[in-house]
């Protein structure tokens, strides 16, 4: 009986450590749970439900038990689109405007997102947004929608960042330079503060639609100031090419009456000239008719104005001169032969 019994508790041994072996091969591989990359988590336990908000985990695997599991939210970048929201102008027009968000989920208060909302966040994301965006819009006229976009969008995205991410300081903001203006500092920022608990990243103010009367105004208005500002600018072309043609005629008549002083300047050149050729050619004959006489001993005044006289006869192109036995001198004066 002694050994019976030994044996039996041998194989109660072999088969409850198998037993142990196998259990712990099941529930090792079971004790480990994953968040993925692009997820945060909260260890949750699976027979009651109860989640423990004390730790956020991000991604990796971790060794929770095998009754546990991860409760996850998004961790990347979500975004939210709101199509054709109707909004009133600040003129009483009721327009729809599109309008697209990216925001994604703060880590550190996971914990009161996860309290206040659960899982179920995203449709109170999007109708705070929509709220935001409603109490925003109607500070603006229905033209200043269209011709100040950039403002308009910047109104949007600041009035959406509040409602949703609140308007307290990030921690650590004061120490790398992105505190928002004007925000609350973290310590003393109470929860109620802290909008949704998300940060936005980015708003576009996408197509505005506005009524048809009111767009067919704006059209007729914007064809007006089209042709106002066409109008202003032929009549600057004209002015421009009065004041073109003007200049022209200035150059002209500056032209002709260089031209014309440069005329009078020459010919009274050459007068100038030709009386002080004629006065050195004058000069010059009497100076040579002085010595002629002097040197051929001519001194009746008689011979003196018959040679100047012979001399004056033979430089002129109308006369001809011959000599024949009859007469000492005999000319035919005009064209004739000799």
């Amino acid at each position: 009986m002694g050994s019976e019994k030994c044996g039996f508790a041998v194989k109660a041994l072999i088969v409850g450590g198998i037993i142990g072996a196998l259990l712990i091969v099941i529930l090792i591989p079971m004790s480990f749970s994953a968040v993925e990359y692009h997820q945060f988590g909260f260890v949750r336990q699976k027979s009651t439900g109860t989640v423990n908000t004390t730790k956020v985990y991000s991604g990796g695997k971790y060794f929770i038990g095998p009754d546990y599991e991860f409760k996850v939210f998004k961790a990347d970048t979500q975004f939210i689109t709101l199509d054709n929201v109707a909004v009133f102008t600040s003129d009483k027009l009721e327009v729809s405007i599109t309008v697209f968000i990216q925001y994604s989920l703060r880590k550190d208060e996971l914990p009161l997102l996860h309290k206040q909302f659960d899982l179920y966040y995203e449709e109170i994301v999007k109708n705070s947004a929509i709220d935001a965006l409603k109490g925003a819009v109607p500070v603006y006229s229905t033209r200043q929608l269209i011709l100040n976009r950039v403002q308009v969008q910047e109104t949007i995205n600041k009035a959406i960042s509040e409602r949703l991410g609140g308007i307290c300081c990030r921690p650590g903001c004061p120490y790398n330079g992105s505190c928002e203006s004007g925000c609350t500092p973290y310590e003393r920022c109470a929860d109620n503060q802290k909008g949704l608990f998300l940060d936005v990243k980015g708003t576009q103010l996408g197509k505005v639609v506005i009524p048809d009367d009111v767009e067919n105004r704006f059209l007729r208005a914007l064809i007006l100031q089209e042709e106002s500002a066409r109008e202003e600018l032929y009549q600057e072309a004209q002015v421009v090419r009065k004041e073109t043609e003007k200049i022209v005629a200035q150059i002209r008549n500056d032209a002709q009456e260089i031209k014309q002083n440069a005329t009078v300047l020459s010919e009274y050149i050459g007068t100038i000239s030709k009386a002080n050729y004629t006065a050195t050619i004058e000069s010059a004959r009497a100076v040579g008719l002085k010595r002629l006489f002097s040197d051929l001993s001519i001194t009746d005044q008689k011979y003196k104005s018959s040679f100047d006289y012979l001399r004056t006869l033979k430089d002129l192109s109308n006369i001809y001169l011959t000599v024949d036995f009859q007469q000492r001198i005999a000319g035919s004066f005009g064209s004739g032969s000799k």
